[in-house]
């Protein structure tokens, strides 16, 4: 047979080559706990020997299953929604599932079922809408997709399992966090108000400052950019109507840091700062930043823990909520 004739190595070209049988080489390939180490080891020995790769359309064949799971995202510039889709990438993969990506370049009912027809289309197990705005939802419910659909960032509906970080209770901790330092005039930048995370982080602020018997007049809006933290930041710092300002990303609070620099007001002397995400560049802003930790990786877990048990049982929607974590930098103090 000449090379260009070469058929590619089957699975039971494998098993040939590692003697044991081709049930024992598929639990080898799919992970299978009941396998002895060194049996795993003589099969992948055989499978990197021969160039062996699984036949997807073959296997999804037998299965009726595509093992690909469709990723709607939008926002990728920012910290937050592009480490939400590594951790749901990552842990799709490691269930044994390809992803199939789709970015929105704006967030419309139109362009969520363009990317939702065309994931039907590659006829996909599931589909993870990483979009947490309010068009989402609706078209979700409006188009009914016919495969399991779980919404990150978002809690969801009956028709639609939900996984998020709990946006109120990161607010809750920024601005408690505020408040035992003794601030009592503390404002928000907010994320767009279209925006479920935008809208939980500030009524999170809002809520808390009422029920310690403190004013919430002090919310201006911005659009996740460094660049709307520094104009938001420059009006501030003119007005200097607070004491402590928590910023509903980190982005926006480098803005916002720049500003009160430019400006010669001292953080956190004169103002106190708390962000929101942790993003790696976090501990090396000046000053370090004061900020809301959430855990991507385990957001991106949790999904497919909720995705998985849709494929695998045809189970109905669920809820699942990660908790963020405080992690308190030189951004903050008590008022002067």
């Amino acid at each position: 047979m000449t090379k260009s004739n070469a058929r590619l190595p089957r699975l039971e070209d494998v098993a040939e080559r590692a003697g044991v049988s081709h049930q024992t080489v598929s639990r080898v390939i799919n992970n299978h706990p009941n396998v002895s180490k060194a049996t795993r080891e003589r099969v992948e020995a055989a499978i990197a020997e021969l160039g062996y790769r699984r036949n997807a359309v073959a296997r999804s064949l037998v299965t009726r299953r595509s093992q690909t799971i469709g990723v709607l995202a939008s926002e990728l510039s920012q910290y937050g929604p592009a480490n939400t889709l590594l951790g749901v990438e990552q842990a799709a993969r490691d269930a044994g599932y390809f992803v199939s990506i789709a970015a929105l370049k704006s967030v419309s009912r139109e362009a969520i079922f363009d990317a939702l027809r065309h994931f039907l289309d590659q006829a996909v197990d599931g589909i993870v809408v990483s979009v947490p705005h309010s068009e989402t939802l609706l078209a979700l419910t409006e188009l009914k997709p016919g495969v399991p659909v779980v919404a990150v960032g978002s809690l969801g509906n009956d028709a639609v399992s939900g996984a998020m970080v709990d946006q109120h209770r990161g607010a809750e901790l920024a601005v408690r966090h505020l408040i035992d330092q003794g601030h009592r005039r503390i404002g928000h930048v907010a994320g767009p108000q279209d925006w479920i995370d935008g809208t939980a982080r500030a009524e999170g602020w809002s809520e808390t400052l009422r029920a310690a018997g403190l004013d919430d007049d002090l919310l201006v809006e911005g659009d996740w950019s460094a660049g709307s933290g520094y104009e938001i930041g420059r009006k501030l710092a003119e007005e200097r109507s607070a004491t402590a300002i928590f910023v509903g990303n980190d982005q926006m609070a480098l803005g916002l840091l720049r500003a009160f620099h430019e400006a010669g007001v001292r953080v956190p002397d004169d103002v106190s700062v708390v962000g929101f995400d942790d993003q790696p560049e976090s501990g090396y802003f000046t000053p370090p930043l004061t900020t809301v930790r959430q855990d991507f990786e385990e957001l991106g877990r949790r999904c497919m823990d909720l995705m998985l048990a849709a494929v695998g049982d045809g189970e109905g929607a669920r809820t699942t909520v990660v908790e963020p974590k405080l992690v308190v930098r030189a951004s903050t103090s008590a008022p002067a």
